[in-house]
């Protein structure tokens, strides 16, 4: 049995068959991105068939209504991106997932590029898999710019009777925040060569588990989910 809130070093997939079934409630993570960065050399354990048997994991230790959070971006190789990306999402549905969305997370402080024929390159896809229907929502809220007006309309009258009924609306102060997140890319303090914005973790968190929840990060990285869990009173593996 796996301990709570330590961090094993070791192959994910080592770890996670010592993971009961249904034992996780959410998972954040974020795997390499085809071969975008070495790892010290480790990139060569990553591979097609190393991800499915991670992604077949995942699906055996997520809760019934847990949720996982696959953020992921391609490689562009000789002109054309890999498509990896979406090659991993419908794994995820193929052994029994839904895609309960496809957010974005846009990066407000991107890396300059040099010229290329294409435009610059400032989002990476953020996956929301669900095992069944999502058990927990907690929705980030935004103020509305015209939240509290008060304004004078009609409706249609419903239940046969002719004509409109005028009507007084007081618009909602606040809303859902919407599937594309602006958020920086982190300041790297560690040696690790991509590290989670905190809020982009705590977000998600936030988000799609409730305190005392189990969350997972199979590609832990520099221990951001973790962090983001002590923060939200969450449980992390």
């Amino acid at each position: 049995m796996i301990e709570l809130n330590r961090i094993y070093n070791e192959d994910c997939l080592i770890g996670m068959k010592r993971i009961p079934d249904g034992y996780v409630d959410l998972t954040v993570t974020s795997p390499p991105y085809d071969n975008l960065r070495t790892y010290n050399g480790n990139i060569e354990q990553w591979s097609f068939e190393k991800f499915k048997a991670i992604a077949k994991e995942l699906y055996r230790v997520t809760a019934d209504g847990g949720v996982v959070v696959w953020i992921v971006a391609d490689a562009t190789i000789k002109g054309s991106e890999t498509g990896t990306s979406f090659k991993q999402a419908l794994y995820f549905k193929e052994i029994g997932f839904n895609l309960h969305d496809t957010m974005i997370w846009q990066k407000t402080n991107p890396m300059p590029k040099v010229k290329t024929k294409r435009y610059f390159d400032v989002f990476e896809y953020m996956f929301i898999f669900s095992k069944g229907v999502p058990k927990t929502f907690n929705p980030i809220m935004v103020d509305c710019k015209m939240g509290g007006k008060i304004y004078n309309s009609t409706c249609k009258n419903i239940g046969g009777e002719n004509g409109r009924t005028k009507k007084t609306f007081v618009l909602n102060k606040q809303r859902y925040k919407n599937n594309i997140w602006e958020i920086a890319i982190a300041q790297n303090k560690t040696k690790h060569p991509a590290v989670f914005p905190e809020q982009l973790a705590q977000d998600h968190i936030i988000s799609w588990s409730n305190e005392g929840d189990i969350v997972l990060d199979p590609f832990m990285g520099s221990g951001t989910t973790a962090v983001a869990c002590i923060n939200t009173g969450r449980n992390y593996i």
